[in-house]
């Protein structure tokens, strides 16, 4: 009987996006979900308190829910894109150093290894085999974290930032219409915190920290946010 001894060969897996390009979208999108709850829920009590009609209200949340958006995606493609011309930068000129002084980069890369606690010659030995195949790469990687394959995507942090921000800000929008008469504005402050509570639990549970200590920030950071607001819209109410 003949048994295989044939396994699949990592290099025939999909190629899929590298954890920093996934963490970075996922920074984009808790970022747009924590502003378009917080702004939007505080504009809109801000406008409430001011007494101001249904029609207002719902004319203001509108227009600042799409300028959020529209600043949040802009905002996160200018910082990515600048970000990603930066390492752009920083290969073209990892590589015009290992065209021009190939020697100075290998012991360069052999001091990193060195470092990591690997012996003088086999930090030696394994950076002339790391030369023979992609020494730009293994360069950019142990050198500056960057993965040439793998760099920033402006367009996906953008659509991730301003995607979360709409969602967020439905929630404070649809409450100020399911409210009764008289209850919109603390329905918004109420709903809002328990939305600002729910995403501090989950981007605690992803980023494996304390619920506790995430949710508090927020709530309380909300909290302030949102006693400040209605605090001005009353006072402007008061002296229109």
């Amino acid at each position: 009987m003949i048994i295989s001894t044939n396994t699949a060969h990592p290099l025939h897996e999909p190629h899929v996006p590298s954890h920093h390009n996934r963490m970075n979208t996922l920074r984009a999108g808790v970022l747009g979900a924590n502003d378009g709850i917080v702004s939007i829920a505080a504009l809109l009590l801000g406008v409430i308190a001011t007494g101001a009609s249904d029609t207002v209200v719902f004319g203001a949340g509108l227009a600042s829910t799409i300028a959020g958006a529209v600043s949040m995606a802009l905002g996160e493609y200018v910082s990515v894109s600048s970000q990603r011309d930066t390492e752009r930068v920083l290969i073209a000129k990892e590589a015009k150093e290992l065209a021009e002084d190939p020697t100075a980069e290998h012991v360069e890369l052999s001091e990193i290894l060195h470092s990591y606690g690997i012996s003088p010659a086999t930090a030696n030995q394994a950076a002339t085999e790391i030369g023979q195949g992609d020494a730009l790469g293994a360069h950019l990687q142990l050198e500056l974290g960057i993965d040439n394959e793998q760099l920033t995507s402006p367009l996906a942090a953008a659509f991730s930032s301003a995607v979360a921000f709409l969602l967020g800000a439905l929630l404070p929008m649809v409450s100020v219409f399911i409210a009764p008469a008289g209850w919109d504005a603390g329905v918004v402050f109420v709903v809002t915190l328990l939305v600002l509570a729910v995403t501090g639990f989950i981007s605690a549970q992803i980023s494996g920290t304390s619920p506790m200590r995430a949710c508090g920030r927020l709530v309380i950071g909300g909290a302030l946010g949102l006693a400040l607001t209605y605090g001005v819209g009353v006072l402007f109410g008061a002296a229109v």
